[in-house]
């Protein structure tokens, strides 16, 4: 499995923006495909973000697209989500993930406070 370690969660006003960073650790980053998840108080788990290993394919919740943007580093094993235009529905805890092509999410980060105040 691979570790992950999420930073650049906090506090920002509806409007602004805010770049996650999930570091990755352990076996080989590369071939992972990465994602971004959050939890929103009450509500389920839900995939927000994904990015393929090579970085050549992305996908968005219909909810987030235009205004986040998920890249990755493969030289420094990290993958970040660029957050513009937040709003006060992107409160939540975000998670990154990693799943080897073919495979099932299987590797989590802790999470990171996401609070956009209105």
């Amino acid at each position: 499995q691979v570790q992950l370690v999420e930073s650049g969660g906090g506090l920002v006003q509806a409007g602004g923006s805010l770049r996650l960073s999930c570091a990755a650790s352990g076996r080989t980053f590369s071939p992972y495909n990465m994602g971004w998840f959050r939890r929103a108080p009450g509500k389920e788990r839900e995939l927000v973000a994904r990015i393929t290993w090579s970085g050549g394919s992305t996908w968005y919740t219909d909810s987030v697209k235009g205004r986040f943007t998920i890249s990755r580093d493969n030289a420094k094993n990290t993958v970040y989500l660029q957050m513009n235009s937040l709003k006060s529905e992107d409160t939540a805890v975000y998670y990154c993930a990693s799943r080897v092509v073919g495979g099932s999410w299987d590797s989590w980060g802790q999470g990171t406070q996401v609070t956009v105040s209105s």
